[in-house]
């Protein structure tokens, strides 16, 4: 697959399409800042650094600081991937027992653009997907952001959610990922031809996006259907649905709960009304459905709603500065699309 597919928008039929607008002109115009839920105990092995970089992926990041320490970069942890055209914070960890971190090493890393914004001893490594939330600070300008329904479809996704698509960071320039993805399951994934795994979760990505967009088409994203398995929000606790009643409804209604879509793998289908979508997902997308339980890895539930925690949107004289949290895993991307047009995003 050589381009993505137009994904349905949730605001669409209420608002039509967005006009054009542009995000991220410049890295400060996305600021990323990572959330723990604790605290660092401040004694350890594992030598903390939360870090501000700009222009850089956290593997550039890695790669410079084991360089400097004198480690692998199996001995540094992390919680999230972040961005590279962006400002991103968050926290590493380095594996050094017994000994102290070089002592140029924070002026070391400033000199490649990467700010030590805090240095704390912790016993255990940080593992990859410990943080609670992402908050971020985003920057629209462009048509989009004058026309009359703009602060319109901004209310509407803080006060209902924002579908949780995949961003297309996900499937890299040009589905180029996708495409590596689509040919490594064919002949038969391998652990050594995708050690990271990168090439499953890209092809897993895209069939969760593909039921998202079917569940939107039909006006059902944002409410339990009979078969779903449905999420607690803020949190990865789930509980099936052999029936929905009003209580239920109202809990989905207040952002409660939301229904979620299968990360696809080995594990048992839904059914009901939720079968049916993923029984249309498995003949459109045969390859990828038998490729990725080949391969054993097992199924899992992502929410197909997000909530914005803490929304705020301030005006400037020709740019609108929007601010919210997301649950790890989300992907901010998938706000701007609902508010503005944008080729990246097509």
């Amino acid at each position: 697959m050589s381009k993505l597919p137009q994904w349905a928008r949730s605001l669409d039929a209420a608002f039509g399409p967005p006009k054009p607008g542009h995000y991220r002109v410049q890295p400060e115009d996305f600021l990323v800042d990572e959330q723990l839920d604790f605290t660092p105990e401040s004694h350890g092995e594992h030598l903390w650094l939360r870090i501000e970089k700009r222009n850089q992926t956290t593997l550039d990041v890695v790669k410079s600081v084991s360089r400097l320490c004198g480690v692998t970069p199996r001995d540094i942890g992390y919680s999230g991937m972040k961005d590279r055209i962006a400002v991103t914070r968050q926290w590493l960890s380095i594996h050094l027992p017994g000994r102290d971190a070089p002592a140029d090493l924070i002026s070391a890393l400033g000199g490649l653009g990467i700010t030590v914004l805090e240095s704390v001893r912790h016993p255990r490594k940080l593992k990859r997907g410990v943080h609670r939330t992402n908050a971020f600070t985003l920057r629209l300008s462009g048509d989009a952001i004058t026309a009359d329904d703009f602060v319109h479809r901004w209310q509407a996704l803080c006060q209902f959610g924002a579908p949780n698509y995949f961003g297309p960071q996900r499937f890299g320039p040009e589905a180029r990922n996708l495409q590596r993805a689509e040919a490594l399951l064919a002949r038969g994934w391998r652990k050594r031809d995708d050690r990271q795994g990168m090439l499953l979760s890209t092809a897993r990505s895209f069939l969760f996006n593909e039921l998202l967009s079917a569940r939107l088409a039909d006006g059902n994203w944002h409410q339990p259907i009979p078969g779903d398995t449905v999420m607690l929000d803020g949190t990865q606790s789930v509980f099936g649905v052999d029936a929905v009643d009003e209580s239920l409804i109202t809990r989905a209604a207040e952002l409660d709960v939301h229904p979620t879509a299968a990360l696809w793998g080995i594990g048992e289908n839904a059914v009901d009304d939720a079968g049916r979508y993923e029984a249309q997902l498995a003949r459109q997308h045969p390859e990828l459905c038998k490729g990725l339980e080949a391969s054993g890895v097992k199924r899992s539930h992502r929410a197909l709603r997000m909530r914005l925690t803490a929304p705020q949107l301030t005006w400037e004289s020709d740019a609108v500065l929007l601010s919210f949290a997301l649950p790890r895993g989300s992907f901010a991307t998938a706000v701007i699309g609902e508010l503005i047009y944008h080729p990246d995003m097509a």
